[in-house]
C-alpha cells in the first residue's frame, strides 16, 4: 500500500507493507534512525515521536495509520540554522543521558510534557515521564534538564511553528 506523510517537514510518499509500524518506516524506509526500538510493547517509550503534535509511541502505530500526518523525529527539531531546540540544548547541557538510548524518546515526551505544563514541579516531569524509561536509571539529570528547559518558555513545548501534546 502507498502512505504519504511529511516527516521533519518533507513530504513524502512510499509502499509500505500494511502491517508495517511507524518506527520500522522512520528508521528503515525514510532512514531516520535517532528513533529507536527498545520494547515494542510501548512500555519503554524510546520510539516516541510526534504525530500531528501529539506524542505518540511509534511502536504501536502503523505506518498506514500516519498517512497524511505530520510526523517530526528527533532529527526534526533542530532548526535550518543549526540551532538546537531548547529540550535537547537542555538535556546537552544538563547531561540528560547516559547511553543515550532512551534520549530521543525522552527529548520528545519532554516537548508534549511542557507543551501541557509549561513550568512543572520536579514531580510533575517525574510524573509526566513515567512512560519512557531510562535502563541507566539517569532520571536526575533528565528532570534537570525538563526543568532547564522550561525556562526557555513556549518554544520548549512547540515544535516549528506547531504547539505539542503529550
Amino acid at each position: 500500500m502507498q502512505v504519504s506523510m511529511t516527516v521533519n517537514g518533507q513530504s513524502r510518499t512510499d509502499d509500505v507493507e500494511p502491517r508495517l509500524l511507524l518506527v520500522h518506516y522512520l528508521r528503515e524506509v525514510v532512514g531516520l534512525r535517532a528513533t529507536n526500538i527498545g520494547c515494542d510493547t510501548t512500555s519503554c517509550g524510546a520510539c516516541t515521536v510526534i504525530v500531528d503534535g501529539l506524542t505518540v509511541k511509534s511502536c504501536t502505530v502503523l505506518a498506514a495509520q500516519a498517512d497524511g500526518s505530520e510526523v517530526t523525529t528527533l532529527e526534526g527539531l533542530s532548526g535550518k540554522d543549526g540551532a538546537m531546540h531548547p529540550v535537547p540544548a537542555a538535556f546537552h547541557s544538563e547531561h540528560g543521558l547516559q547511553c543515550g538510548f532512551c534520549t530521543p524518546g525522552m527529548v520528545m515526551a519532554s516537548i508534549g510534557l511542557l507543551k501541557d505544563n509549561p513550568h512543572p514541579t520536579d514531580r510533575e516531569v517525574r510524573e509526566g515521564l513515567e512512560g519512557n524509561l531510562c535502563r541507566c536509571t539517569g532520571y536526575h539529570n533528565i528532570v534537570k534538564a525538563v526543568l532547564k528547559a522550561a525556562e526557555a518558555g513556549a518554544a520548549a513545548g512547540t515544535v516549528g511553528a506547531s504547539e505539542v501534546s503529550a
